[in-house]
């Protein structure tokens, strides 16, 4: 067994991080094949490098693995009900302060959700060896076994577009590391074996986060399937923690190897907690820095549309887009203006009126996410009269599809199966029926 020194040690001084995160990230959905692998294995030792400092609470016996996540669930089981408990004490939201703040949260975390459950990928290719078998239907499980209502990339997908709030231009490359970190384990996951299980495994412990995310977002009237589902998957009863558990402790070394797999299994759970994370990512939204970033991001597309009939303190609203960093001027000119009346209903004012509405002369010109944006900055402390009980369920609960999609094209060649259910490619309709073919031989024993 190599030790995560032997490997760091096989980096020349040119090969230490050859690419930022989003770079890799978005070579290895596009084009994974022209990746080289020594790029992927300097990426990945160079993030072990600066994980090996993260302070984490694994057990010394990983014979105690099984304890542990129960005790964490026990823990987080508590802290949640805690959180209740204050919500109906009239507590308001711990995350988000409002729509724009979770549509924003969602947005940022996308580079993640969008290739969930990637660093199993590899385990496909050990079908015959039953110690893979947690990790593979651990995989075909986040990918809903074909059907495009579980597949959990596929419901993210249909989360941003409901909202319109998927990223139209590229984020900062924190947000991009643990996508980055996921879709590299995918492809080097025989190398390195034991860092994969020990990122699975603390990939697949239930968060607090997760359940408060998942509350807050049903409150606000965005759909928490995507969050809920992983609740119940991942649990540490007979779910995707138990399994992690089960396949570190089945594919753990018997001879004198065995404790650099353990220092390895560690160094591999460390790397959860690179990159920005979700309490980083709600903890820095600012509702007005965020509308001013916005318009300043529209503002070359803007400069030139409009006429020189209004003026606003002594500017067309041309002048005030043709230099950068006028935005929030320009923003207290229309309040000055009367144009924006903040604190009240965004109704009110003249401006949303412009750009609100199929009849509106700016209709079309904002996004969903960035009208959310503007329409929760106007009404900044209005308080709409209509109140929602934060413990009612705005949505059904869904369910698997009682039928697939007739596969009437007959089987895919056995030769590129495996390549269809890829992270580039299994949310797409040949990957989704791919998935179902591959869980149907897998059940039949290929």
């Amino acid at each position: 067994m190599t030790s995560l020194r032997n490997l760091t040690d096989r980096l020349t001084p040119d090969q230490s991080l050859v690419t930022d995160a989003a770079s890799l990230y978005r070579a290895l959905l596009h084009a994974p094949d022209q990746v080289d692998r020594d790029q992927l294995r300097s990426f990945l030792i160079e993030r072990l490098k600066q994980a090996s400092t993260v302070q984490v609470d694994l057990p010394e016996n990983l014979n105690d693995l099984a304890d542990w996540i129960e005790r964490n669930a026990s823990t987080v089981a508590g802290a949640y009900r805690a959180y209740l408990e204050q919500r109906r004490a009239g507590a308001g939201r711990r995350f988000f302060s409002n729509k724009a703040h979770a549509l924003n949260f969602l947005q940022q975390v996308s580079p993640t959700k969008l290739v969930d459950g990637a660093w199993l990928y590899g385990a496909l290719n050990h079908v015959g060896d039953w110690r893979y078998h947690h990790l593979i239907r651990t995989y075909l499980e986040e990918l809903g076994d074909g059907d495009p209502t579980l597949n959990h990339v596929v419901l993210y997908q249909q989360l941003l577009a409901d909202h319109d709030c998927a990223p139209t231009e590229q984020l900062e490359d924190a947000l991009y590391v643990q996508g980055a970190i996921q879709l590299t384990l995918g492809c080097m996951g025989d190398e390195f074996l034991p860092e994969l299980l020990g990122y699975n495994l603390g990939y697949e412990q239930l968060p607090l986060h997760l359940l408060i995310t998942a509350f807050e977002l049903n409150e606000l009237r965005i759909d928490p399937y995507y969050f809920t589902l992983h609740v119940t998957v991942d649990n540490a009863s007979s779910g995707h923690a138990h399994k992690a558990v089960e396949t570190v402790l089945n594919l753990m070394p018997k001879d004198a190897s065995r404790a650099e797999f353990i220092e390895r299994v560690k160094a591999g759970y460390q790397l959860n907690e690179l990159g920005k994370g979700t309490q980083a990512v709600i903890a820095d939204f600012d509702l007005e820095k965020a509308v001013v970033a916005m318009l300043e991001r529209k503002r070359t597309f803007g400069q030139y549309m409009h006429s020189d009939y209004c003026r606003l303190e002594g500017l067309t609203v041309n002048e005030w887009l043709s230099e950068p960093g006028r935005s929030k001027d320009f923003l207290t000119a229309l309040e000055n203006r009367g144009w924006i009346k903040r604190n009240h209903p965004p109704e009110e004012s003249r401006f949303w009126q412009l750009i609100a509405g199929p009849k509106a002369v700016m209709f079309g010109v904002f996004s969903g996410y960035e009208m959310q944006l503007l329409g929760d900055w106007i009404a900044g402390d209005w308080q709409s009269e209509e109140t929602h009980d934060p413990f009612r369920a705005h949505f059904r609960r869904r369910t698997a599809a009682t039928t697939v999609p007739t596969d009437s094209n007959g089987p895919v060649p056995g030769e590129h199966l495996i390549s269809l259910l890829s992270p580039a490619l299994h949310a797409t309709p040949e990957g989704l029926k791919a998935t179902r073919l591959f869980s149907r031989q897998l059940v039949k024993g290929f």
